[in-house]
């Protein structure tokens, strides 16, 4: 049994975005109900998170379907951005890869779609 999936996006591409969140999307069915799957975005990637995207949509889809945003603080700040600037429910890290390693150190399957 894995602990979570974990999935890295380090592209800012709006298609990206939206390959990543249906993917996560499709994990769900796959997995053991209650297994957390995050998505992890870190550099420009960050865009999936801020408030007001083309991506809103798909985003809202995969948050209300308990998929997890994590956004790096590390990205946020080289970005001029705050943790208000992000849509609701975004969860920040201090560092994206850190989270990704600490992740694999638990034992999460990582995807890098």
């Amino acid at each position: 049994m894995t602990a979570g999936v974990v999935l890295h996006l380090t592209e800012p591409a709006e298609g990206t975005h939206r390959a990543v969140l249906r993917n996560a999307l499709n994990l769900i069915p796959e997995v053991e109900p209650g297994t957390p799957i995050e998505v992890v975005a870190h550099g420009e990637a960050i865009a999936l998170a801020r408030a007001g995207q083309v991506t809103a949509d798909a985003l809202a889809e995969a948050l209300d379907a308990g998929i997890i945003l994590v956004v790096c603080r590390n990205s946020l700040r080289s970005q001029g951005l705050t943790d208000g600037d992000l849509v609701d429910g975004t969860v920040v890290v201090p560092s994206g890869v850190g989270h990704l390693v600490a992740r694999q150190n638990q034992g999460w399957a990582y995807l890098r779609p």
